[in-house]
């Protein structure tokens, strides 16, 4: 296993790729220490107000930064629902239809928009968070009250969005991983000190005892090894391409397969459905209204309507995001292109159905299991350990799937240096 590290040091452009994340890494958490301006630190460090509920969601995965209030407070939301808005919106607008299916140059266009969208929302949510925050306790998380206040905190905060966006993006480009994945899986690892100590208080207390802290770890490693199991899993759809002759070179004859990943978007319909779920109920807490509160009340992690419309947020957004990055249509007029079909299939339309059908029977299952594993840990852990540990079904399965995804990528980087990799089968 040391061999395998090391072997990642050996090939220059992935030690660089490596060492610019981890740079960028610690750049987003000296950020998430640094308050926004007329903030009362020492009263809010010692609140419980952003430890809980869709407050303390938001604050695992800004990595601590919502609870002090920092410059990157806001953390990577705004943005993750701007993209949830545009890619929903691909379906109803044309042009952003046919921006979708312009390959490379129609995603930039689309990205571009997303950041745009990323202002308006940032400023609104800064906005309400900073109202809200005065009006608390008297005024007692803040050092000056108004405009005074208001206006830098918001200016700072919605700064701070825009960095940690154009760092993700510059992990993307420049770094290993998917950007703004690795920034929340950054913040979520972050945590796990903290929350740990939280751990530790409630069993040196007597809330919590040992056997029961014991059967929730062994829990935990049972259902990592299940994420696990579920992302790497694949159906093989076995696929032959018929023999061609060309002068004197003979093309095709060989036999291969079409993976169909069963958690293929897993990382992506979690962050959107989370991001969709935490928005509404986020700003109906700032508003001091009778309905505003039972709405942020029902909303709120805990609740039974929250978990109900986690679930099928869940299982809607892996059939959407699926839809969008697999299209069996195109898929089967490929292989009819370059002469492949699939054994007892006419290429063409049957051959698109059939993948359509398979892929619809695979995504359910990952959709159903991934709603599960984001419930029933935040379930345990709320009802066993007093929302003390630090990873609930959401950061496993966003921590699992970022972490492999990244391992992967480092995979393939060293097998084509002839390296060995990581996964044992790689080689």
């Amino acid at each position: 296993m040391w061999e395998r590290v090391q072997n990642i040091f050996k090939v220059p452009e992935l030690r660089k790729k490596i060492l610019f994340t981890l740079g960028i890494f610690l750049v987003f958490r000296f950020g998430s220490f640094i308050p926004i301006p007329g903030i009362n630190v020492a009263a809010l460090t010692n609140s419980p107000i952003f430890q809980t509920g869709s407050f303390g969601l938001m604050n695992i995965f800004a990595g601590g930064a919502l609870g002090r209030m920092s410059i990157f407070a806001l953390g990577i939301m705004p943005y993750i629902s701007a993209s949830i808005i545009l890619q929903l919106l691909t379906i109803a607008i044309p042009y952003l239809e046919q921006l979708s299916k312009e390959g490379e140059e129609g995603r930039k266009k689309i990205n571009q928009y997303a950041r745009y969208f990323t202002l308006p929302i940032s400023a609104i949510q800064g906005i309400a968070l900073t109202l809200w925050l005065q009006s608390i306790n008297n005024g007692a998380f803040v050092v000056t009250q108004g405009i005074s206040f208001i206006l830098p905190a918001v200016l700072t905060l919605v700064t701070g969005t825009i960095f940690i966006m154009w760092l993700g993006e510059k992990i993307t480009e420049r770094g290993i991983g998917n950007g703004i994945s690795m920034i929340i899986f950054a913040g979520i690892v972050a945590r796990i000190r903290p929350m740990s100590g939280n751990v530790i208080k409630i069993l040196k207390t007597g809330q919590l005892s040992p056997f029961l802290l014991f059967i929730f770890v062994i829990i935990g490693i049972l259902i990592t090894a299940s994420v696990v199991l579920i992302y790497e899993g694949e159906r093989r759809i076995p696929i032959r391409y018929a023999r061609r002759v060309v002068g004197r070179k003979i093309y095709g004859g060989q036999t291969t397969y079409l993976p169909i990943r069963i958690g293929g978007v897993g990382v992506i319909a979690i962050i959107f459905a989370i991001a969709i779920l935490i928005f509404p109920s986020t700003i109906a807490r700032f508003i001091s209204h009778p309905i505003t509160q039972t709405i942020a009340r029902w909303l709120s992690p805990g609740t039974l309507l929250y978990y109900i419309l986690y679930a099928l947020a869940v299982i809607f957004f892996t059939f959407f995001y699926t839809a969008v990055v697999f299209n069996p249509v195109e898929v089967a007029d490929n292989m009819r292109k370059y002469g492949g079909f699939i054994p007892g299939l006419r290429p063409g339309r049957a051959t698109a159905e059939y993948i359509t059908n398979i892929l619809t029977r695979v995504t359910f299952i990952g959709a159903l299991f991934f709603a599960a594993i984001a419930i029933l840990p935040s379930i345990i852990n709320e009802k066993f350990l007093f929302n003390s540990f630090p990873f609930g079904g959401t950061s496993i399965l966003i921590a699992v799937g970022v972490a492999l995804d990244t391992v992967q990528q480092v995979e393939s980087h060293l097998l084509m240096r002839h390296y060995k990799g990581f996964i044992k089968t790689g080689g």
